[in-house]
């Protein structure tokens, strides 16, 4: 049976299929021409005739302006417009000091050059807009600024090519004039503090007609032939990273989402497990009922009191994942995976990282290979869930990833399972011990040896597999901090297993939330769970497979 497909009252009423079918009828085709002219024939005007412009006329470059794109939509420009002879006359003083002080500093044909251009038009011109930046508003509070905190300016530019633009198919004129010093327009114009200039715009009917840029003509450069100025993939000065893994096409990734799209509900309606389902769709092998594969290892480290239970524990929660009775193990069968359990070194402690490697060079290579050959083999039965078991390797985890993240000890180590003050302390005390050692000996630390020198063998195991799902077109399901900074390492030695990446879970170690941040990963489920054994990885998988379930059974709409 064939259903409608819901169509929103607001917003944009297209369908998947329409839009795939005809990707560019969105093009304004009849007007392409005429905003190549435009464009073209912007000019930056020096001379202006008297006559007043139509406030309507005005209204339109303003309001084109104000239409401008603006970082997290913030809107921070303000639009001081001058008509007031007096104070335009004031502005074009500024403009002549300023142009004398940089032309004294200038080469002296380039001086002479400087002094030529004409500066009339501040005081010609009938109109006078200075586009001013508020950016009293933390940079934190908008969205894009945290990373990016002078996006708010180039918003403001992005509006004066707006106004310019349109300035120009009304025939109307606008120079851009920077040659102030900020403060004293400032102060002309009693801009409050946190308040910021982007220069004057003249604006009129103009009194020239230049067939070409100003600056051009008078000889001062030339445009740069376009093949100049476009660099493909990245700076061509740099050489291309070697990557040995692939992405999925974008082509299956749209393909997925347009399959979602043909659901009957609400699209992006089960959040953030939709957006996985559409990354999770698009690869390759996701079919099979999945695995659960666990790694162990016992670690030197817990010889320093870093953690609350005996070094034994770890092979006694691997027999009992032997015999289907661990944590991991049971959901895992509930979650419908097969269990597969790496015996990485239990009973096996090699370098406890205050001292020594946690690997050598030979066991590293060795367990890493170990771990891509298994998840090469698992990738084609369905999703990989990650668990280890090695107590102590909370603080093997945060070692690596503070050595990862370049952050000290103290922003990483968390409690572990049921460590005490003193514990938490005496484990900052080994991780800040480790970073120290490998610090001596390197000035760059690579992701490799980042796990070998200050991680144990369970990780360089699980990094393994994370490469060899990853190379199958398989997908990970990570678990807590440890089977998280594996990834990382994973992803700083090939970029596109990120692409297969789920997070399942976020953990209440206090470096997880920190690695999974560099991941670009949301967790599925955040339950503050502590269990390891990959029980969080279980469950999120299993709510994976319900997801996959859902969209497979849920009718269609045409």
């Amino acid at each position: 049976m064939s259903f409608r497909r819901p169509v929103p009252t607001i917003g944009d009423p297209t369908s998947a299929a329409e839009r795939a079918a005809a990707p560019d009828a969105w093009a304004l085709t009849d007007d392409l021409a005429s905003l190549e002219r435009v464009i073209g024939a912007r000019r930056d005007i020096r001379r202006f005739r008297p006559d007043p412009v139509p406030d309507d006329v005005l209204a339109a470059v303003l309001t084109a302006g104000h239409r401008g794109p603006s970082v997290g939509h913030s809107q921070p420009w303000r639009f001081v417009v001058v008509t007031e002879a007096a104070t335009r006359d004031a502005a074009a003083l500024m403009a002549d000091r300023c142009r004398l002080r940089q032309a004294a500093g200038m080469a002296e044909e380039s001086a002479r050059g400087l002094l030529d251009l004409r500066l009339e038009g501040i005081r010609e011109a009938p109109v006078g807009v200075v586009v001013a930046c508020d950016r009293r508003t933390p940079a934190a509070g908008v969205l894009g600024r945290a990373t990016f905190p002078d996006a708010d300016l180039w918003s403001c530019a992005a509006a004066i090519e707006n106004m310019w633009l349109t300035a120009r198919a009304h025939g109307l004129g606008l120079g851009w004039v920077t040659l102030f010093e900020p403060a004293e327009l400032k102060e002309l114009l009693g801009l409050p503090d946190g308040v910021e200039t982007l220069g004057w715009l003249c604006l009129g009917w103009p009194d020239e007609r230049p067939p070409e840029p100003g600056l051009e003509r008078a000889g001062w450069s030339r445009r740069l032939p376009l093949e100049q100025v476009v660099m493909h993939e990245r700076w061509t000065e740099r050489d291309a990273p070697t990557s040995h893994l692939r992405a999925p096409a974008p082509d299956r990734f749209v393909a997925a989402r347009d399959r979602s799209d043909e659901l009957l509900t609400v699209p992006g309606s089960l959040g953030v497990l939709d957006a996985v389902l559409d990354r999770v769709t698009a690869l390759p092998a996701v079919d099979g009922p999945g695995t659960l594969l666990v790694a162990a290892a016992d670690h030197a480290v817990t010889a320093y009191g870093i953690s609350a239970f005996d070094a034994s524990v770890t092979a006694d929660v691997a027999r009992a994942m032997r015999e289907g009775t661990s944590m991991g193990a049971v959901a895992a069968r509930a979650a419908g995976l097969d269990v597969e359990l790496v015996d990485a070194g239990i009973d096996c402690a090699r370098g406890d990282l205050v001292t020594t490697d946690g690997l050598d060079e030979m066991t590293y290579a060795a367990l890493l290979a170990l771990g891509r050959e298994r998840g090469q083999a698992l990738a084609a039965a369905g999703p990989v869930a990650l668990g280890e078991v090695g107590v102590g390797n909370t603080t093997v985890a945060a070692a690596v990833a503070a050595a990862l993240l370049e952050l000290p000890a103290a922003e990483v180590v968390g409690r572990g399972s049921s460590a005490d003050a003193a514990m938490v302390e005496r484990k900052r005390d080994v991780v800040t011990r480790a970073l120290a050692r490998v610090a001596r000996a390197e000035a760059e630390l690579s992701a490799s040896e980042a796990v070998r020198r200050l991680g144990g063998a369970e990780l360089a195991v699980l990094t393994g597999v994370v490469l060899g799902v990853a190379g199958a077109g398989g997908v990970v399901v990570l678990d807590g901090l440890a089977t998280s900074v594996c990834a990382l390492a994973a992803t700083r030695l090939e970029p596109a297993v990120a692409a297969h990446l789920v997070a399942g879970q976020r953990s209440r170690e206090k470096a997880h939330a920190l690695v999974l941040r560099e991941l670009g990963l949301e967790p599925l489920l955040d339950l503050r769970i502590r269990a390891g054994e990959g029980v969080g990885a279980a469950l999120a998988t299993g709510l994976l497979k319900d997801g996959l379930a859902l969209r497979d059974g849920v009718a269609r709409t045409s």
